[in-house]
C-alpha cells in the first residue's frame, strides 16, 4: 500500500499570519513538520496557496505544490494537491502544517488503520487525563464502537454518565480526545470533498461529522502522545521551550 502525505499550509491566519514560516529554534515551523513526517513516509508534499511558503519548502529541499486560495478547508486543499501530484497512491495522509511535534509513531499508527479493509478514513484519539479537559468545547470528544470506528464526534461531553457526579466520570468511561490528523483512501478523499455541509457539521462546527452523516467509516486509533499545535505567537514561545527541553528526543 502506497501512502502520500500532504501538509496543508496557509500564510493567512487571523491569529498568527505567516505561521508556517515562523522560526522555531532556527528552522521554519513548516520545515519541522516536514522533517517529522519524512521520518516515516517517503512521499511528502506541502500544499500551499502562497509563493513564500512554496519557495521556503523548495529551499530546504522539500517538495511543494501550489493550490487555489479559496478552499474552505484543509481537506479541500489536499484533495486538489493530490490530483496535481498524481501517482498511484492508495492513501493520502493529512498532517497539519502547525504540528511540528507530530510523532513518527503517530503517523505509523494512523497508517496501520488501513490494514482493516473497512477503513475509509482514519484519525487518532488520546485518552483524557482529567475532567476539566473533557469539559472543554475546544477539545472534541469521540465515541467509538467495539471495532474502533467512530460513532460520533462532539464538543459536548459524550457519553453522559448517568447516576454519577461529573467529576467522577473518568472513573466510569475512557473519554477520548480527537487529534486532528487524518488519512483517507484516495477515492474517498475525492468523494468527501464533493459533499455539501451537513446539519451535524454546522451544529458542532466539526467537518468530520459531514463524513459520518454521509455513511463513511472513520477508524479511530489510540495514541498515548499529545500533539502540540501552534495557533498563536504565544504558542510558538511555548513550543520553543518544549523543543529545547526535548532536545535529542524528537
Amino acid at each position: 500500500m502506497r501512502f502520500l502525505s500532504i501538509i496543508p499550509a496557509r500564510y493567512a491566519s487571523s491569529r498568527f499570519p505567516g505561521k508556517p514560516l515562523a522560526m522555531l529554534c532556527g528552522k521554519p515551523v513548516i520545515e519541522r513538520v516536514y522533517e517529522q513526517v519524512s521520518q516515516v513516509l517517503n512521499d511528502v508534499y506541502v500544499a500551499t496557496d502562497d509563493s513564500r511558503i512554496y519557495e521556503a519548502v523548495i529551499g530546504f529541499g522539500g517538495r511543494a505544490v501550489m493550490t487555489r486560495s479559496d478552499h474552505q478547508s484543509g481537506t479541500d486543499r489536499i484533495a486538489e494537491a493530490a490530483c496535481k501530484i498524481g501517482g498511484d497512491f492508495d492513501v493520502v495522509v493529512n498532517v497539519q502544517g502547525d504540528e511540528p511535534f507530530i510523532r513518527p509513531a503517530q503517523i505509523e499508527t494512523l497508517c496501520h488503520c488501513f490494514d482493516d479493509a473497512d477503513t475509509e478514513i482514519a484519525t487518532l484519539g488520546k485518552r483524557f487525563a482529567d475532567m476539566e479537559s473533557v469539559q472543554s468545547p475546544n477539545s472534541p470528544k469521540i465515541a467509538v464502537d467495539r471495532r474502533g470506528f467512530a460513532l460520533y464526534f462532539s464538543r459536548s461531553v459524550i457519553p453522559y454518565v448517568r447516576g454519577a457526579e461529573p467529576d467522577t466520570w473518568l472513573q466510569h468511561y475512557p473519554y477520548l480526545k480527537h487529534l486532528g490528523i487524518y488519512a483517507y483512501r484516495r477515492d474517498v478523499l475525492t468523494e468527501v470533498t464533493r459533499l455539501p455541509q451537513s446539519p451535524l457539521e454546522k451544529a458542532e462546527s466539526l467537518e468530520q461529522l459531514r463524513w459520518l452523516e454521509n455513511g463513511y467509516r472513520i477508524k479511530v486509533a489510540e495514541t498515548t502522545f499529545e500533539t502540540v499545535g501552534i495557533d498563536t505567537p504565544d504558542d510558538l514561545l511555548r513550543a520553543e521551550a518544549f523543543l529545547q527541553s526535548q532536545a535529542g528526543i524528537l
